[in-house]
Parts: structure tokens; sequence; C-alpha cells
């Protein structure tokens, strides 16, 4: 059993990008006695600006988990014990453009990463993953949600991606005895994240006098997870879940996207004469929804943050930011 006190390195993939700077911004400085080390590529959904942390225990290395040479050089210097895996392509309509790229980074970079794991004796390896690999769920069955025994059915190349790589951790545990876990989250949001996506878009859109696009009439549900919180979530289950175990997290808010929208306009102070409505994307999945009661139930683990109190500290962030 991972035992996080004989834990003295820790590899963090994709740590300068949304959840990753969060997770690293806050564990670190409550772990003086474990070196964090940040591997990031540094994409467009990357900002090494948003690492805030830089004391001794911490170290950033620019690189790509795709490239398996540099990772095997990566592992002879740092003797690493446990790895997180945030790092992934995650933009789903970047996904439908070009989904070449996500299965390279998501499904190549991640087996590159249990392998190399497997070969250096790894204690734990934390696979972060999405509940969008579950597929979707129709809007008029409330009480359907995702569980951890859900079947696999992605929809978008994004999500087929991910599932490929959840996946390859499973082989690894099943067939390499790989001590290793998955979290599957519900939609993120909080500050460093990539102004593509939603949340942040909208917010900055707002901000600057601009409309926001809202695919569709804004009918897609998404259950939505403070960004903090979901980091809390991972450390419970990376320092003590069973091998093997796999748990959903989420935020217990689910919304549709125009109550999303209208949430943002009312703290931003404009009205609907902001929204323009576009095409639907492609393939859109109408609902998620997560069931969290085995994370609560076994590890004692719900968020904290209310939506209220999550997205209010979002809008703030945006407001005295410079990067709008």
């Amino acid at each position: 059993m991972f035992n996080i006190l004989e834990c003295k390195t820790i590899l963090v993939t994709g740590g300068a990008g949304f959840i990753g700077s969060n997770f690293v911004n806050h564990f670190v400085p409550l772990f003086p006695n474990i070196r964090f080390v940040n591997l990031d590529k540094l994409t467009y959904a990357a900002d090494i600006s948003n690492i805030k942390v830089s004391t001794q225990n911490y170290a950033f290395e620019e690189g790509d988990i795709v490239d398996l040479d540099y990772l095997n050089s990566l592992f002879d210097k740092y003797k690493f014990d446990a790895v997180i895996h945030f790092a992934a392509e995650s933009h789903v309509d970047l996904s439908i453009k070009n989904p070449g790229i996500f299965v390279q980074t998501n499904v190549l970079g991640t087996q590159n990463l249990l392998s190399i794991s497997l070969k250096y004796g790894i204690k734990r390896f934390h696979h972060v993953s999405t509940d969008e690999v579950y597929g979707d769920l129709p809007v008029d069955r409330p009480e359907i949600k995702f569980t951890e025994s859900t079947p696999l059915a992605p929809n978008s190349p994004y999500s087929a991606s991910k599932a490929g790589s959840d996946l390859m951790v499973r082989a690894s545990i099943e067939t390499f005895g790989l001590d290793a876990v998955i979290t599957r989250c519900s939609n993120n949001y909080g500050q460093y994240q990539d102004k593509t996506k939603l949340i942040p878009k909208f917010i900055c859109n707002l901000l600057t006098g601009q409309k926001v696009p809202l695919y569709a009439k804004g009918d897609n549900v998404r259950d939505w997870l403070y960004v903090q919180d979901h980091c809390e979530a991972i450390w419970e289950v990376f320092t003590r879940a069973k091998p093997g175990s796999i748990y959903n997290i989420g935020g217990n808010n689910e919304m549709t996207n125009m109550q999303i929208t209208r949430k943002l306009l009312e703290l931003t102070n404009t009205d609907e004469s902001s929204i323009e409505y576009v095409a639907d994307r492609l393939g859109h999945d109408l609902r998620y929804a997560i069931d969290a009661s085995k994370i609560k139930n076994e590890l004692g683990w719900e968020p904290r943050y209310t939506f209220e109190q999550g997205i209010a500290e979002t809008v703030q962030y945006y407001k005295s930011t410079s990067k709008i």
C-alpha cells in the first residue's frame, strides 16, 4: 500500500496548466520534505506565470511526454517515487479539428509514462481523467448519473483519447501490477483556466464589452466543480486510495450553459443583449452528471465550495488580473 510518508520526489505532469498549477500552488508549500517536479510542454493552455511557488522543494522541467527518450532521462535524473498525471490535450473543439494530436498526447504520452513508471518502480501513478469518457446522459432523467461502473462511451475525439488513456492505465494495473489510481472529474472552473474554455472566455468577453458565443439554445447540462475542491480530492485519492481504485469527483452543481451565462451576466453587470447564439458543436454531449458518493463514503471527501462562492471568486480573479 502506498505511503506518502515514504515519498521523496513526485512528478507532476502538466503542472503549468489550469488544474495542475492550482494543485502545485496549493500542495508544494504544504509538504516541504517532498520534492515536486513539474513537467510541462508549455502549450497554449499552459502558462508558467500561473506557478506562484519558488521553494527549494520545487523544480520545473519543460518537455513533452510523447518523447520517450526525454522521459527516460528525466526519470533517471530525479528518481521519482510517484507520478500525478494531469498533462493532456483537453479542448473538445480542437479535437474535432485535429484528432491526431489528442491521440499522440493523451494516449501515447500516457502509455510512455506508464512504461517508464514500471521500468523505474514507481510506487503510485495517479491518472487524472474526465467524466466525458462516459458519454452523455438524457436531460429529462435527472436521477441518472455517471458512476464508476458506467460503461465508457466517449463521443468526441478528446473524450475518446482520454478513455484510451484510462484503459492503458487499467492494462498496466491488471497486466503488470502497477499501483495506479484513476479519478474522473466533472467540468472544472476557477483561476488560471485557459481563456478558450466557456467560463473564463465568457467572463473575459463580458468584462471587455464583447458578446459571448453560446452554442444553440444553451440547453446542455454540466456538473461544475471548483478547481480547489478538485485538487483536494485528488490528494485524498493519491494518498489514501487502494491500488486500482477509480473515483468520480463532482461538484454537485448541475447547470445548463444558459444558467451559467445568465449568472455571469449578473456578476459582470451586463444583460442578455451580450449573448450571441451560434451553431451547435458537432456531437455536442447533452448532459454530464457525476455521482460522487463513492469518494464521499470511502474517503470522506465532498466539495467545500458552493457554486455561488466559487464563481464569485472566479469572476473576481479575472477582474483583478491583467490577462483579460
